[in-house]
């Protein structure tokens, strides 16, 4: 049980503060990537010519420019996952939850996504809640990482996040911190 608050107020549904980015990409196959990111903004009823230039702007945010006619099958998994940021933060929520985004990509595409995530989020100053299995990427993009038990999920512990970026995985600090969200998980959470 409990409660979710954002700017003091319980949220009780879904709410246009909250943007959600899911591990499937979500997009409409039918429409164009920038038709695809001005997809919300088509449903607040923000006019044709201002919904295009918002949604382009968000477009350039994630690399994406010369692709916005687009489809998503013509897209590498990557890309339909970028468009789906854009997607969600042209809304401008104030909380972006990312469900695993980038669980179903590549090594090296994941690598490079979480550095544009980064930078995004530098770029928006947005609150990001990003859900993972991967301690590594925890560890590499949090601020706070908070350990879930397994069913019922329950806060188990929450570490703070002070290593400075950019974040070296292979330093002593990074590996030291990941061995410590391990143990937790290995011995105490595990069997709570």
């Amino acid at each position: 049980s409990g409660s979710v608050l954002l700017d003091g107020e319980q949220i009780r549904g879904t709410d246009p503060k909250i943007g959600v980015v899911f591990q499937e990409y979500s997009l409409f196959p039918w429409r164009t990537v920038i038709d695809n990111i001005a997809f919300g903004l088509e449903m607040q009823g923000m006019p044709k010519e201002e919904r295009y230039h918002v949604a382009g702007q968000y477009l350039d945010l994630v690399n994406l420019e010369q692709f916005r006619d687009s489809y998503p099958s013509e897209l590498s998994g990557g890309m339909r996952q970028r468009v789906a940021v854009a997607r969600a933060l042209a809304l401008n929520p104030s909380v972006l939850l990312m469900d695993e985004p980038f669980g179903a990509l590549d090594a090296q595409t994941r690598n490079m996504l979480q550095k544009e995530l980064l930078e995004i989020q530098d770029a928006t100053k947005k609150t990001i809640i990003f859900i993972t299995h991967s301690v590594d990427e925890a560890v590499y993009l949090a601020d706070r990482i908070i350990v879930m038990t397994p069913r019922p999920g329950r806060i188990c512990q929450m570490f703070d996040v002070s290593l400075a970026r950019p974040r070296d995985r292979t330093s002593v600090e990074f590996a030291n911190l990941r061995r410590k969200v391990l143990d937790l998980i290995n011995l105490n959470c595990a069997i709570q």
